[in-house]
Parts: C-alpha cells; sequence; structure tokens
C-alpha cells in the first residue's frame, strides 16, 4: 500500500477513534493498536498531524500515538523497533517547520522531539540544535516561539539525564549555548518593558512568553516598579509573576548548589529581599509566592554552613571570612530589629481568610494550621522557620526586641479590640517558637501563673483565640522550663479545655475520656491522627493502669480502621495505638485479637498494596502482640505463613523478623516448628549465601533459641544447618561474634542431646574423610583456643558444661585434651562463682530456683508474657539450674573413678600447677 491510501486509512481510524460512540471508538483503537509495530505508521501519523488542515482532534491523537511509540519502539533494542531508514526520515521531517498554530499540539510536538532527542541527540541527530537556534534567530513571531518551546523542551530533557557520558555530552552542548540563551532572554525582556511602558499589552505578552521559555540565566529581577505598571487584572500579571518566580528559583538554585560564587551577590540579593518585604516598598508590589521566595533566599543566606567562620578564626577559609563579613555589615541592629518586629506584628498575624477558616470548618483550618513540610511553598511555615532561624543566628539583638513586645501585652486584652487579640496571639506565637532561645530570659513558672492561667479562664468567645494559643504556648515551653509542680494545676485546666465549645481550643489542648470523644467528633484524617497520636502518648505513660478506660476506645477503633481503608498515613497511626494498646492491656490483649490479628495480616502481607506504608508498624505491632500473648492461638499461628516472603525482602525489617520468629518459639515451640521449622530452614539457607557477619548472628540466634527451648526439638528442625556451624568452628570462623554463636549452637547441642552431637559427628567425619575421634579432637582444640571469643557469661558457662559433659571418658583424645578443658572449667568458674563475705565459701551466681513475680516501682514496667515464659524456662536451663562448681566436682571424681587414683594423677600433672590451685579453693567444701 502507498503512502497515500495508508494515510487515507489511517485517517479514518482516527477520526473514528475520536468519536463518542464506544462502538465506533473501540474498533478504531484495537485497529490502530495493530498498526502500531507496522512499518510506516508513524511516518503516516507526522504527516497527519502537520496537516493542519485536519481536525484539531485528528491531529492531537496523531502527535499522542507517535509520542507514545518513541516510548515503546524507538529504542534499538525494542521488540518491533522502528527501523533506522524509518526513524532517518522521521527526524528530520519533525524539524522542517515550525509553524504549528495549535498552542496544545505545538507542546506536544516539542515534548515529543525532546523524547527523540533523549535518545538520539547528538550522536544520531546532530543538527537539531543548530536548526533550533537558527529557528529562533528567524523574524517569524510563530516559528521563532515554537523553536524556542521546542528548545526548552530539548534542553530540559537533555539535562535530566543521568549518565557520566551523558552528563559531560550536555555540558559540551550548554557551554556552546549559554551565552545565546543568555542574550535571548536578555532581548525578550527587553521588548517586554518596552511594550509594557508603551502600553502595547498584546505585544507584551507575546514578549513575556518568550523571555519565560528562554530563561537560562542567574540574574535577578529589579524592577519592583514593574508590578505597579501591570496592575492586577492586566493579561500579562500571572505571566510577569511566573517570570519573577523563575528568577527568584534561579537565585535559589544558585545559591544552594554554588553558595561561594554566589558571595559577591550577598549583599544586593539581601537589599532586595529585606527591601520588598520587610519595608513599604513591597507594599502594593508583591504577592505571595514572591515574598516566599525572599524569605527563603534571607533564610539560607543566614544559616548557609560556608558563610560562617570555623570556631577557630585561623582555621576559616578565606570566602567564609568575606561572606561573614558582609552578612555581619548588612545585619546590623537597626536591621534585625525592623525584621523581627515585621515578622511578627505583620506576618504572623492571622489572616482574614485564616479567621473565616476557623469559622466554618475549624478542624481544617487546625490542620493547616500544622504547616508539615510545606515551609518552602507556604507563607505562614516559611514566615515562621525564618523567624526561628534569625532569632537562633542573632538572639542577643532580637531577645530584647520580642521580650518589650511581651511586656506591652501584659495583662488581659479587651475582647473589643481584635487588632490587640490578634497581635498579641502574635507574640505568643513567636515566644513558642523560639522557646528554647529564650530559656534563660523568661521565667516561665512566673508567667504561667500571673498571667497566662487567668487568660485560659477567660470565656468569652472572641478569646478563644488566646485560649487556643496560650495552651499551644504552654505545649512549648512544657518540656523547656517548666516546674512539676505546677502540672496538677495544668491538667485541672487541661481538662476543663476539653469541654471548650470551640473545636480548635480542644484539639490543641488534648486527655483520655474526652480525647476519644474528640476522636470521633473529628473528620479530617490528619486531625484524627493527632488525636491518635496524643492517645498512644497517654497510654504508653501509664501503661497498665489505662486499662479501666480503654473499652469504647477498643470499640471504635475497628470500625476507624474501616473507615480509613483509603488513608494509610491514618492506619499507621492506628497502628501505633494498638502497639501501646497492646503493651498496656499484656495478656488481657487476647481479646482483641479478632479485629487485631486480620489487621496484622494485612499490614505484613506484602502481597498486598498497602504494606509499603503499614509494614514497619504492622510487624511492631505483630511482635508485641506475640510477647504480650498468653497463649498461642490457630489464628496467631497462621499469620507466620507472611513470613517466608518477609524474608525474602531482606529489608531494613529483618530484625524485627528474627525477633517475631523467637517470640514464636518462647510462645509455643513445638506447634510452631513442627508447623513453620522446614520452610524457615530453607529461608534462612537462602539468606546465609548473602548476608552480613550481623545478619548471620540473626538467624543463628533463633537456631540458638530454638535449641534452648527444645533441644531434642530444635536440633531436629534445624539439622540442615548444624553441619554449617560445625564447619565453621572447626575451620576457625574469623569472625568473633559468629564464632562465639556457633559455640553457643553447638554447646546447647552437646550438653542437651549428646547422640545428636555424636551423629553429627560421624556425619562430618565422614565428608571430611576424617576419623571421628581425630574431628572431635579439633572441635575441642578449637573451642578452647577461641573461648575469648565468647564474651556472655552464660554462653561460657555453657561451654564448660559441654565440655565437662563429656567425661568421663576413656577416650585416649578426649584425655589428651583434658588440660583444655580444665583450663575452660576454671575461667568459667571465675566468671560465675561469687564468695560469700559471711562465709567465704563459693556459689554459683547464675543459679536460680524458682520463679517471683518482681516487685515494680512506680516507673518500672510491668514484665510481658514473653518475659515471664524467659524466666520459667530459665529455671529448666543447666545454665542457671546447674551448679558449675558441682558439675566440675562430679565429672572430675568421675573420672578418677574410672582410671583409678595413680592415672587420674597422671592425667592432673598434664594440668598447669596454678590452674590445678585455683580449682581446688573453688572446690573446697566439697
Amino acid at each position: 500500500m502507498d503512502m497515500d491510501s495508508a494515510s487515507t486509512v489511517v485517517l479514518q481510524a482516527l477520526t473514528q477513534a475520536t468519536s463518542q460512540d464506544t462502538a465506533v471508538l473501540k474498533p478504531a483503537e484495537e485497529q490502530l493498536r495493530q498498526w502500531e509495530t507496522q512499518p510506516g505508521f508513524y511516518s503516516v501519523l507526522l504527516k497527519i498531524f502537520n496537516n493542519h488542515m485536519l481536525d484539531v482532534n485528528v491531529r492531537w491523537l496523531a502527535v499522542l500515538y507517535f509520542k507514545n511509540g518513541i516510548d515503546r519502539y524507538w529504542r534499538r533494542v525494542a521488540p518491533h523497533a522502528l527501523s533506522e531508514e524509518e526513524k532517518m526520515s522521521l527526524r528530520a521531517g519533525l524539524i522542517t517547520n515550525f509553524n504549528e498554530p495549535v498552542n496544545q499540539i505545538a507542546t506536544q510536538i516539542a515534548v515529543l522531539i525532546a523524547k527523540v532527542a533523549r535518545l538520539d541527540c547528538p550522536r544520531q541527530w546532530p543538527e537539531l540544535i543548530p536548526i533550533l537556534l537558527e529557528s529562533v534567530k528567524g523574524q517569524d513571531g510563530l516559528q521563532q516561539h515554537r523553536a524556542l518551546l521546542t528548545f526548552y523542551h530539548v534542553t530540559k530533557t537533555l539535562a535530566s539525564k543521568r549518565l557520566a557520558q551523558d552528563k559531560r555530552l550536555f555540558q559540551d552542548l550548554a557551554s556552546g549555548i549559554y551565552s545565546f540563551a543568555c542574550s535571548l532572554w536578555s532581548h525578550h525582556t527587553d521588548c517586554f518593558l518596552q511594550q509594557i511602558y508603551a502600553r502595547d499589552e498584546a505585544a507584551a505578552l507575546s514578549s513575556l512568553e518568550r523571555t519565560l521559555l528562554s530563561l537560562k540565566g542567574s540574574d535577578i529581577c529589579k524592577d519592583g516598579g514593574l508590578c505597579r505598571q501591570v496592575g492586577p487584572d492586566n493579561a500579562c500579571r500571572e505571566k510577569l509573576e511566573k517570570t519573577i518566580i523563575l528568577f527568584t528559583k534561579v537565585l535559589l538554585d544558585f545559591l544552594e548548589y554554588h553558595p561561594c560564587a554566589f558571595i559577591p551577590l550577598i549583599q544586593r540579593s539581601l537589599e532586595f529581599a529585606v527591601s520588598y518585604v520587610f519595608t513599604p516598598a513591597g507594599e502594593g508590589v508583591t504577592f505571595e509566592r514572591f515574598i516566599v521566595q525572599c524569605m527563603n533566599l534571607i533564610k539560607m543566606i543566614v544559616k548557609n554552613d560556608a558563610y560562617k567562620p570555623a570556631k577557630n578564626i585561623e582555621d576559616s577559609k578565606p570566602e567564609s571570612l568575606e561572606a561573614h563579613k558582609i552578612k555581619t555589615a548588612f545585619f546590623t541592629h537597626p536591621t534585625l530589629t525592623e525584621i523581627g518586629r515585621r515578622l511578627v506584628s505583620h506576618y504572623f498575624l492571622l489572616t482574614e481568610e485564616e479567621l473565616a477558616m476557623w469559622e466554618e470548618d475549624p478542624e481544617s483550618f487546625a490542620v493547616e494550621e500544622t504547616g508539615g513540610d510545606s515551609w518552602k511553598y507556604s507563607l505562614r511555615p516559611c514566615t515562621e522557620v525564618l523567624f526561628l532561624d534569625i532569632f537562633h543566628n542573632y538572639s542577643q539583638t532580637l531577645t530584647p526586641v520580642l521580650l518589650e513586645m511581651v511586656q506591652n501585652l501584659q495583662g488581659p486584652t479587651n475582647v473589643e479590640d481584635p487588632v490587640q487579640l490578634l497581635m498579641k496571639d502574635a507574640v505568643y506565637n513567636a515566644v513558642g517558637l523560639a522557646a528554647y532561645e529564650l530559656f534563660d530570659n523568661v521565667d516561665f513558672d512566673q508567667w504561667f501563673k500571673n498571667q497566662l492561667l487567668g487568660e485560659l479562664q477567660v470565656n468569652h468567645h472572641r478569646y478563644k483565640l488566646i485560649r487556643r494559643r496560650v495552651i499551644w504556648l504552654i505545649g512549648q515551653w512544657i518540656s523547656v522550663k517548666f516546674k512539676s509542680d505546677l502540672r496538677p494545676l495544668l491538667y485541672e485546666v487541661i481538662l476543663s479545655l476539653m469541654q471548650d465549645p470551640d473545636l480548635v481550643v480542644r484539639i490543641e489542648t488534648s486527655i483520655f475520656g474526652l480525647l476519644f470523644q474528640l476522636l470521633q467528633q473529628v473528620t479530617e484524617c490528619d486531625t484524627k491522627m493527632q488525636v491518635l497520636h496524643v492517645i498512644s502518648c497517654v497510654i504508653e505513660r501509664v501503661n497498665i493502669q489505662i486499662r479501666p478506660y480503654v473499652g469504647c476506645l477498643v470499640q471504635y477503633l475497628p470500625l476507624l480502621w474501616k473507615q480509613s481503608e483509603e488513608h494509610n498515613m491514618l492506619r499507621c497511626a492506628i497502628l501505633t495505638t494498638l502497639i501501646h494498646l497492646v503493651q498496656g492491656l499484656g495478656a488481657e490483649s487476647k481479646n482483641l485479637y479478632p479485629f487485631l490479628l486480620p489487621v496484622i495480616q494485612l499490614s505484613t502481607d506484602v502481597s498486598q498494596p498497602p504494606h509499603v506504608y503499614l509494614l514497619e508498624d504492622g510487624l511492631e505491632l505483630w511482635l508485641v502482640t506475640l510477647e504480650n500473648s498468653p497463649a498461642v492461638t490457630p489464628e496467631l499461628l497462621r499469620i507466620f505463613q507472611n513470613m517466608s516472603a518477609l524474608l525474602e525482602l531482606s529489608s531494613e525489617n529483618l530484625r524485627t523478623c528474627f525477633q517475631i520468629v523467637n517470640a514464636y518459639i518462647y510462645l509455643s515451640a513445638t506447634e510452631f516448628l513442627q508447623s513453620y521449622a522446614e520452610s524457615l530452614c530453607r529461608s534462612f539457607c537462602d539468606l546465609l549465601k548473602d548476608i552480613t557477619n550481623e545478619g548471620q548472628v540473626q538467624v543463628l540466634k533463633v537456631v540458638e533459641i530454638a535449641l534452648k527451648v527444645s533441644p531434642i526439638l530444635g536440633a531436629h528442625m534445624f539439622q540442615p544447618l548444624l553441619p554449617a556451624v560445625f564447619r565453621g568452628i572447626v575451620d576457625g570462623e574469623r569472625y568473633p561474634v559468629v564464632m562465639s554463636t556457633y559455640l553457643g549452637i553447638m554447646g546447647r547441642v552437646l550438653l542437651q542431646n549428646s547422640s545428636f552431637f555424636f551423629s553429627l559427628l560421624a556425619q562430618m567425619a565422614s565428608e571430611c574423610s576424617q576419623e571421628m575421634d581425630q574431628l572431635l579432637g579439633n572441635v575441642i582444640e578449637m573451642w578452647v583456643d577461641r573461648m575469648d571469643n565468647i564474651t556472655q557469661p552464660e554462653r561460657r558457662k555453657l561451654s564448660s558444661l559441654a565440655l565437662l559433659s563429656l567425661l568421663p571418658s576413656d577416650n585416649s583424645v578426649i584425655q589428651d585434651k583434658f588440660c583444655g578443658i580444665i583450663n575452660i572449667c576454671v575461667e568459667a568458674l571465675h566468671d560465675v562463682m561469687t564468695e560469700d563475705p559471711e562465709t567465704g565459701t563459693f556459689k554459683d551466681c547464675m543459679l536460680m530456683s524458682h520463679f517471683e513475680e518482681p516487685k515494680l516501682s512506680d516507673d518500672e514496667e510491668p514484665p510481658t508474657e514473653q518475659d515471664k515464659r524467659k524466666k520459667l524456662l530459665a529455671l529448666e536451663d543447666p545454665v542457671h539450674s546447674v551448679s558449675l562448681q558441682q558439675f566440675v566436682y562430679e565429672k572430675l571424681k568421675a573420672q578418677q573413678a574410672m582410671m583409678g587414683d595413680q592415672g587420674f594423677g597422671v592425667l592432673m600433672e598434664t594440668v598447669d600447677t596454678e590452674l590445678v590451685r585455683q580449682l581446688q579453693e573453688f572446690l573446697q567444701g566439697f
């Protein structure tokens, strides 16, 4: 089929694809989809969207199909990739003329040219930039604008490439066009200024569009009077504001990335920003985004580390001293005083819009007031951040200014004077923000008693502004300077404020019974999160004492969880609350399982999209649920099915995953290991192939705990991992913590499951083609040699008990290593034996004879169910139930009985005499 016939068919399909009738639309879309991989299709599309006589919607669709095709088929390695011949033809066709009359289509064509440029320029498309530059210089207005638009998108796209080679290519390209771009911007700016003063609005608007596109320089808009020439209703105003913001953005980027090169501009930048933001020069000229940019400029100069001299002046860089000198000369006492006063008395004042929002939607107002991370873009948070930075750097000058403003507002304010009410709100806001800086200058306790307390008790409707600000102010100071004996008085006030008719005041106040009511009343997600945070703090602080008060909350949380299905951050707050709630309820948390376990299941299921937000808190909730569980349930056991996928992630949450595995072992080793040990072994084997030493220790600790809880079942279930442990000991693992864990595991097996140990020894001897006795001798020798790797007293005692369990023995290898075994025993005796000062006898300090509920002070947390399980387990653990002193004595007596006195005497002669003396001292009384 020739090009004309193909164009007719494709044009018909594109026309049908713009139809509103799905019966016509769907077949056309399917046909176009099939043609996407046909040679010549994109040449036809190019011909169609370049034909300005055709319907705009059809041409628009042709551009979109072309653009999508670049993403899918332009790369040489793509399936059904376009041929090099067709791509060459398309590249030439795209830049034959720049005369597209429709703005939206022109923008899409510029974007698709940029997409091709990203892949082909400059290597396969070296002529692109020269043709663009030539077209930009042309006299035709439309052609110049379209070429400039394309030039902008191409350079923006090329600059975004991240490979080092691509960066170098762009730098070479940029060095050749930078001066041209600056001159272009200068030319169009001059044209705009001439046209705006000549009142030629249409021409000015056109020049301003070109100025926006060609802005590549890094100068600053100096003619503030321009905004007065262009009134608020002028068509140029919006584009002019965009241009000004672009100027300031370039300046801010320059300052951020090249602070030293910016030093010559510090003085002029500060003069400019302070003039328009803090003097009458800005009245009627400035607009909010411009003020924000200027404040960010001042802030970045004030706090820039490159502009601060070192503590030792001699160590300072010359450029830092120069910048500091400029800043010091600029920020004089009068300048700082004016900036400080105007920030508080002008920018801190609540606006009419904010007050109206308070009345109409108090909850949204309270949420909006928090500001979040929007300081760079929103005026109020930006103002507060600038105030904090300037106050921190120039507190000696600004502290007296702020204290004077406070002094002028002492006493109750007339509720009929809204200006004074707003001013007091602003000043109290400043004192709260600067709390840490004012520590030595404000007696907050006296101020609270003499002034603030009284203001909280003024119930007039208009005084809610001050009530809300005062309680916020106290919240700022309470961790800075507030006597504990004043807190009961404060709590009384808080309780009364929780009944305040104004919602904003109640949100600022936030205590438990009333907090729950507030949680139900508010509707904004951010507010619910804020209230939940306070509830969590209360539960965490009072712990088990919360139990009588949580009934309503426990009933409400399932409903809130369901309602928050689309709000993952709110669900994170619910998870945090549940974590503290489970800790507060302890074993009683089992009553929450119908709600709690499905929440954990969803939050930790990596196949569910919400896990991205919920996983970390979900794992923490899973862990505390296990730690506080009185007994395992089938549902609790079933959740562990999520763990295999979590272990495969190998994420930063891996440590918590191991803690969860350990908690299951402590909770119900038999049921858990029988259900999941096989899959756990597979996961652990995969992990150990590519994991850090620290991660390896975490895996091994799970095995060690399993052997501690259930020596027989643990060894059987984790049998596939134990040969690697054995080899690690024989080979003398170099990493001490790993070696210590290896020895801990093997000590458990040898002491508490000796038949399994000797079975493993036979297996390893067969694999290594060694005699069992020879391999056993190597293990004992390495154990003795690496005993110093073991730092925990429990493991040191365990190693001593394990090696002693080999006695009595007539095995020549064991007798040959007898000296080393005794050496370890004496070291362990030194670790665990304490002398009774009254009797002069020694006793094993690790022995535990019975379990007692600990007596807790008010500040101590009660033991969890897992803590109790660990203590009961310790009572059965040989480390805590067997006296090392007695065990040594019994084993030596048994060896003596086997060998006879003479043979045993010869054996003891292999031991150092000093060690024998110390051993005899420990064994006195036996």
